[in-house]
């Protein structure tokens, strides 16, 4: 679980192609030394298992599924990442709840100047705008964000400074492809409240068969 609130702006190391899916390294920042092997790190809001480490660097396996679902697979060394670690107990819950397990791809719409704030417009698939929610939250590229001007498949998100600055989206440019992740809470709501739905249209499915 994640907090949405990016620690680290990292950078590839390398992208390996595997039979399996992939081996990426990543250079960072982070004090290495203070994650274990087997920790989970979210790599641009995909959440991945750390299977080697040295200093300043990270190496995680990459999933043939992570590959299809997540902008992963496009990356090159050199590229820019979004590093969070895991949340723990001790850890102010400063975004929303995050689980690091990417939707799909959605994309960048367009950019506007407000200020030295910018506002984003983002594009989603049809599959995840049904969680979109004025004022809610929703994760770009691991990033927890404020959803605004809902419309359709597009919403807003206004950025501020030190978020352009310490993120992958201060680099984004109209057309960039993005990883999204809705809201957790509302995706079970969502399930909740669709499972009951149906196990009412079926009660009276049976009722109106006897009558």
């Amino acid at each position: 679980m994640f907090t949405g609130i990016i620690e680290d702006l990292a950078a590839i190391g390398a992208l390996e192609r595997t039979r399996k899916g992939a081996r990426l390294e990543v250079r960072t920042a982070l004090a290495t030394t203070r994650i274990a092997l087997g920790d989970s790190i979210a790599v641009n809001g995909a959440c991945l298992t750390v299977v080697a480490r040295g200093r300043g660097r990270l190496q995680m396996e990459v999933t043939a599924e992570t590959l299809r679902r997540t902008t992963l697979g496009e990356l090159a060394p050199g590229d820019r990442v979004n590093l969070e670690r895991c949340l723990t107990l001790s850890k102010p819950l400063g975004g929303h709840l995050v689980a690091g397990h990417v939707d799909g791809v959605g994309r960048v719409v367009a950019i506007e100047p407000e200020g030295e704030s910018r506002l984003f417009t983002f594009e989603v698939p049809a599959s995840e705008a049904r969680y979109l929610v004025e004022k809610g939250s929703v994760a770009i590229d691991g990033v927890s964000l404020t959803v605004f001007g809902v419309r359709g498949r597009r919403f807003r998100c206004a950025l501020i400074p030190h978020t352009l600055r310490m993120t992958t989206l201060g680099f984004k440019r109209p057309g960039a492809a993005v990883n999204v992740e809705s809201d957790l809470i509302g995706k079970y709501v969502d399930r909740m409240l669709d499972g009951r739905a149906t196990a009412r249209a079926r009660r009276g499915g049976f009722r109106g068969g006897q009558s």
